[in-house]
């Protein structure tokens, strides 16, 4: 294999470097990376990844894009609100460079698609901000033996870690167990910093690129932290737990993260053939309910252990949110005050009917 003479020209700065020339350049051709999420971490680390010229990359998202996405995610633009993120993103993601492979995948990972999507990729870059999905890609990712290149965010401050690096510490040597959900915050109501995203998505594809040409330290059993105000980064050292063997997914991550009772979900769709017979819930914050609006009771998740006995227990109670976290959060502590009646929470929360509405 050999580059033409117009990726010649386009990676001639790469080209130039000692460490890296022709043969590294090469390499990058060669490797294939699959990113998980199309949002706030994920922008940069697209944008990078498809720049440097890495020869094959896969983007797995089902969310749309929103006018909330835009302070952060940044290659979505006004004219993008409504479509799929993956489809926008890959779009303009093509005018960048010509010579990279991108493909599309508009679905959520689960148990049933994510040992297939990581089977015909390298590296995987976990840019989600749920805990079931990060345990899903973790488990995934060692019963194929494949790298995760792993960031989050929140508020001002971000991590950054790579998993599972031959064979070396995963996510859960250093999260045996998930948090909490009530510990968890949500993006939406913590806030986030719009630039943060973009330091630790860049720095993903740091990594990323660093595995591929075989240069630098990785930060495999190392978790580096950042905080934008202070600008203050530490890393912290974790070793590979001997005993921990993963030989299969787990049968449902939502349960596994304390997000599933066993509580009945239903579709927007489903919703609206029978919208009469529900009193709807609404747990988003006001600023959010501002954006998105539909016809339903408003109490803030945080403020329903307070709040909860304005509830009418005349219907089944169906509760949303925006992903639909929330909403089950919202059903679990209202089964534990023995509200009376039936508690549904919307499957996939308002996201899923924002293209309807």
């Amino acid at each position: 294999m050999k580059l033409t003479a117009e990726e010649t020209s386009q990676y001639s700065r790469h080209l130039s470097l000692e460490e890296f020339g022709e043969r590294g350049q090469l390499k990058l051709k060669q490797a294939k990376v699959l990113v998980i999420g199309a949002g706030g971490l994920s922008c940069p680390a697209l944008q990078y990844l498809v720049a440097a010229g890495v020869g094959s990359i896969g983007v797995v998202d089902a969310d749309i894009v929103d006018q909330t996405n835009l302070q952060r995610q940044i290659l979505y633009t006004l004219e993008d609100i409504g479509k799929y993120k993956v489809e926008a993103a890959v779009s303009r993601l093509k005018k960048l460079n010509p010579f990279v492979q991108l493909n599309s995948y508009i679905t959520k990972l689960s148990n049933d698609n994510a040992l297939d999507l990581f089977e015909n990729y390298d590296i995987i870059v976990d840019g989600t901000d749920n805990f079931p999905t990060r345990y899903l890609i973790n488990d995934a990712a060692v019963i194929l033996g494949k790298t995760v290149v792993f960031g989050s965010i929140n508020k001002f401050e971000g991590q950054l870690s790579v998993f599972n690096y031959h064979n070396g510490p995963t996510y859960r040597c250093l999260f045996p167990t998930p948090p909490s959900p009530k510990l968890v915050p949500n993006c939406s109501e913590a806030g986030v910093l719009g630039i943060l995203p973009g330091i630790i998505g860049s720095l993903q594809a740091n990594e990323v690129l660093k595995i591929i040409l075989g240069l630098g330290n990785i930060l495999s059993g190392k978790l580096l932290t950042f905080n934008a105000l202070t600008l203050k980064q530490e890393i912290f050292h974790f070793k590979k737990n001997p005993f921990l063997v993963i030989a299969s997914l787990v049968q449902d991550y939502q349960t596994f993260c304390g997000l599933d009772d066993g509580f009945e979900e239903i579709t927007y769709q489903e919703y609206l053939q029978e919208a009469d017979t529900f009193n709807v819930l609404d747990v988003r914050s006001k600023a959010e309910r501002e954006k998105l609006y539909i016809e339903s009771f408003h109490i803030p998740l945080e403020e329903l252990e307070d709040r909860y006995t304005e509830l009418t227990a005349n219907k089944p109670l169906l509760a949303f949110c925006k992903s639909g976290v929330r909403s089950k959060l919202a059903i679990k502590m209202l089964k534990s005050k023995n509200f009376e009646n039936k508690l549904v929470s919307l499957k996939g929360g308002i996201n899923t009917a924002a293209v309807i509405l």
